[in-house]
Parts: structure tokens; C-alpha cells; sequence
């Protein structure tokens, strides 16, 4: 009994060093190595603070949490208050759930007034309809397209300009197939606020 009780402590402390000590230590340094910038969250910086995570959606809005004209828009976010990174998360509503439909019915009406966007224009899907997590940092091109004249009114910069840097910051398909372009809102934001 004593050498069964013996070795079922020497695996567990063995499993223990392992699993909880040596495999965290090896996965921490090569992810350190091989992907440095993304092992440290992938953080961008602008004048020498960190403003965000190219990762992570944040909002652009006032104190007052209303959305700024000047600056592109994420789509909507349902973790906890809005893009927070505590309460990541969908908000778990059917398609056919009534509170979903009233809920993107408000947000096309509002995105449209805000963008100046006719009745005869549709609305990209991201652009109401928050993502799994709530804290996807991109749009889709055909959102940011919508979004580009508001921005380059708003900002007193010609429309072609805010155009090329969408493209600029325009993101291929997953493995060259998978999902549509993308544009990540924070990174082409950052750019703008470099035009001046």
C-alpha cells in the first residue's frame, strides 16, 4: 500500500512540474521567440504610449459614449458595456429573436443618419451585428467604404485620400479564402491622426 501511495505522489508530483510548470515555460519562450509581437498582445503604440491592441475592438466615442464623426467605427459589441475585454462575449440571441431584430433595425436607422446613408443602400451585416467575442477589431471594406465620407467631411480631407488609406490597411482572407477583406478600425484610425 505504501509504494502504491508512493508513486501515485511521485506522478502527480511529476504530472505537476510538467504540465503546470515546464510545458507553460516552453510554449511561453517559443511564443516569445517566434512571435514576439503577437506573445506581447500585439499593443500598438502612437507618441509613445500604448493607445490599444491591434487584436482588440475599441470604441471611439465621447465621454458621453457617443460615437465620433471623425474616426471609423467597429462594429457593435456586446461584451459587457462594450468591448470589454473582462466580458468578452456574444449577447446569445437567436436570429429570429425579436429583441436581435428590434435591436438591428435601430442600429441600421442610426448608422444610416450617421453616414448619411439613403434608404437604398445597404447596410453591411458587421456594421449592426456584433461579433462572437465583441471585441473584433475589424470591418469589412464595404463598411469602411460607407463610413469613408463621413470621415473625410468630418476631418476636411479630400474623399480619394481616406479611400487609399482604407486600401492601405486593407487585410487579405484568412489563408486566402476564408471570410471577406478586412480593415482594422484602430490601425487605420491611428493613420488618419497622422494626416493632420
Amino acid at each position: 500500500m505504501r509504494r502504491q501511495i508512493r508513486t501515485a505522489l511521485a506522478m502527480t508530483i511529476a504530472l505537476i512540474i510538467l504540465t503546470g510548470v515546464l510545458y507553460p515555460l516552453a510554449v511561453t519562450v517559443i511564443g516569445t521567440v517566434a512571435f514576439q509581437e503577437r506573445a506581447a498582445g500585439s499593443l500598438v503604440s502612437a507618441h509613445g504610449h500604448v493607445v490599444g491592441s491591434a487584436l482588440l475592438g475599441q470604441s471611439f466615442s465621447d465621454q458621453a459614449g457617443k460615437p465620433l464623426p471623425q474616426y471609423f467605427q467597429p462594429r457593435p459589441s456586446a461584451a459587457g458595456a462594450g468591448y470589454d475585454g473582462l466580458a468578452s462575449g456574444a449577447s446569445n440571441l437567436g436570429p429570429a429573436n425579436p429583441k436581435l431584430l428590434d435591436a438591428v433595425a435601430q442600429r441600421v436607422k442610426a448608422y444610416r443618419a450617421f453616414n448619411g446613408v439613403g434608404d437604398g443602400t445597404p447596410v453591411p451585416v458587421d456594421a449592426v451585428t456584433a461579433s462572437g467575442s465583441g471585441l473584433d477589431p475589424h470591418i469589412t471594406v464595404a463598411n469602411a467604404r460607407l463610413q469613408a465620407r463621413r470621415v473625410a467631411d468630418n476631418r476636411h480631407l479630400a474623399l480619394p485620400l481616406v479611400l487609399s488609406l482604407i486600401d492601405r490597411h486593407t487585410q487579405g482572407r484568412q489563408l486566402g479564402f476564408l471570410g471577406e477583406k478586412v480593415v482594422n478600425v484602430l490601425e487605420l484610425n491611428l493613420d488618419l491622426d497622422r494626416q493632420g
